[in-house]
């Protein structure tokens, strides 16, 4: 009568921390030298993107730098940012959105199942909206999966989260 095991692949972000992020960036942007009395303003967008507005492209390029390591500091992966085309904005500025990745596509997800399927383990994966339920009897195959996964992780566009192991 042994129990099936499960867990869910799913690709979130934390939000508290993204706004944490923001806000450093925001207040460095204030304290640099090399930023200060730029025009330059870092914006989050109700957790769907985030818009970088400064007076040039290296400018720019310096505050998504800033942005960037303060997400890693913060266990962010930079992973989560989409990165539009450099637009230019009202006065000479240039502007850039990054759209904020979160949950997994149908391709991807799809992937993950053919990935899962061609290691040859006794579990079964099935796509569940956004996320991946990988259940199976014996969790030495599910810690298999995980840690295949782990391996590939660079394969796939999003950061991939475990959650509900049990």
């Amino acid at each position: 009568m042994a129990k099936d095991c499960s867990f869910d692949i799913v690709s979130e972000f934390d939000k508290q921390e993204l706004v944490n992020a923001v806000d450093q960036v925001k207040r460095e942007l204030n304290s640099r030298f090399d930023l200060k009395g730029s025009d330059s303003d870092v914006i989050l967008d109700a957790d769907k993107s985030i818009t970088i507005t400064t007076n040039d492209e290296m400018k720019l390029r310096n505050i998504l730098d800033i942005l960037q390591s303060k997400m890693i500091k913060r266990g962010l992966s930079i992973k989560i940012l989409d990165a539009q085309t450099v637009e230019n904005a009202l006065g000479g500025n240039v502007r850039q959105v990054f759209n904020l990745k979160k949950g997994l596509t149908q391709e991807l997800a799809k992937k993950i199942v053919a990935d899962i399927k061609n290691t040859k383990l006794k579990v079964q994966a099935s796509i569940q909206g956004e996320q991946v339920r990988v259940s199976g009897k014996d969790k030495d195959d599910l810690q298999a999966v995980i840690k295949m996964l782990r391996e590939k992780e660079e394969s796939y566009d999003v950061p991939l989260q475990f959650q509900n192991y049990r």
